[in-house]
């Protein structure tokens, strides 16, 4: 296993100096709230809100209204929320969002597509920041979250990327599975931190209705698999728990490396073409920073290497393009059921 991830980031701002980070020290306490002004801000209904969050807790004592969501993931949340106008700032994306949510983004501030630093985020002001992964605050993401707690910014990560989750390096192993169950937990907690809990409930309602709709439009049971995220030199694919294994359940899918709980393993194409999958799903990612990012650049190697270019599905071109956000534990999950789905249809595996 490489000592990087499948979402290995570059362009990660560098650190200001001791003197610059003293100067935004200074700043965000001289902004602070006196003890009367405090003691003469009116009460908003249903706060303080306080909940236990991957083990530390998050507390606000008002609807935050400087949001800043460091992965794409927590974004999309935030927007399906409908809170754009309260969102300070956005950072490290794989892919385009989600249509529906497009116009809603375009309102919000970009940081940086890949890490921001810790210095640009509290630049925004932030009130509440949120992440989708745990890398993510980390001392070699943007920052650990005890480091915004020493500036009073409340943290919230996606449960998605601690609960059942062992850090094994790389992306992780899962000890038990994921399930969309923490996709719901996330929205509906980020509804209360944010008062929009009316709100979350009806984004998690029509998660729910997609995928019912989409496990009953196929009957590919039996039908075997594979999931490449990324990386043609060593290849990330998918292990039996993570996202694609919610795909797969849902749609009655086998996962030729199921055998598997690290989440996303880099496994030799000599093994993948063993165990010669009947579909291939294939990551389309608009990132560039390792070598096969692209849907056309992997189906370009799969073709042309000696290895691969006998396996069942190249040679009969079964593939299923999906977002790279589809295939993280996220809400956009729920749209790689429906992608999966509609094109096991079109390949004529889905009656």
């Amino acid at each position: 296993m490489s000592h990087l991830s499948r979402n290995p980031l570059i362009g990660r701002n560098s650190l200001f100096g001791i003197a610059a980070l003293a100067s935004s020290i200074a700043l965000l306490a001289g902004c602070g709230v006196s003890d009367d002004a405090a003691s003469s801000t009116p009460s908003v209904e249903g706060f303080p809100v306080t909940l236990t969050n991957c083990g530390e807790q998050v507390s606000v004592d008002s609807p935050p209204q400087n949001i800043v969501s460091l992965n794409q993931g927590t974004t999309e949340v935030l927007l399906s929320l409908g809170l754009a106008d309260r969102m300070a700032g956005t950072a490290t994306w794989t892919d385009p969002v989600l249509p529906s949510l497009a116009a809603a983004n375009e309102k919000v501030k970009r940081i940086d597509d890949n890490w921001p630093s810790l210095e640009a985020v509290l630049a925004e002001e932030p009130d509440l920041v949120t992440a989708s992964f745990g890398s993510t605050f980390d001392k070699g993401g943007t920052a650990p979250r005890a480091r915004f707690t020493e500036f009073g910014v409340p943290t919230y990560l996606a449960p998605s990327d601690c609960e059942g989750k062992e850090d094994t390096g790389g992306d992780g192993s899962r000890s038990t599975d994921f399930t969309l169950d923490l996709v719901y937990k996330e929205i509906t907690e980020l509804g209360e931190l944010t008062g929009t809990s009316d709100r979350a409930a009806n984004v998690v309602a029509d998660l729910k209705s997609r995928v019912k709709s989409a496990a009953d439009s196929v009957n590919a049971r039996g039908t075997t698999v594979l999931y490449w995220f990324s990386d043609s030199e060593s290849p990330y694919i998918a292990g039996c728990c993570g996202a694609p294994g919610v795909v797969s359940k849902a749609l009655g899918l086998k996962n030729v490396f199921d055998d598997t709980h690290d989440e996303w393993p880099q496994i030799g194409w000599e093994e993948v073409a063993n165990r010669n999958p009947q579909v291939l799903v294939i990551g389309n990612l608009t990132r560039d920073i390792q070598s096969g990012e692209s849907a056309q650049k992997k189906i370009d190697f799969l073709e042309s290497n000696p290895v691969t270019r006998e396996m069942d599905a190249v040679k009969n071109k079964r593939y299923i393009i999906a977002t790279g956000a589809e295939m993280n534990p996220s809400l956009r999950t729920v749209y790689g059921i429906q992608n999966v789905a509609d094109g096991l249809n079109k390949l004529g595996l889905g009656t």
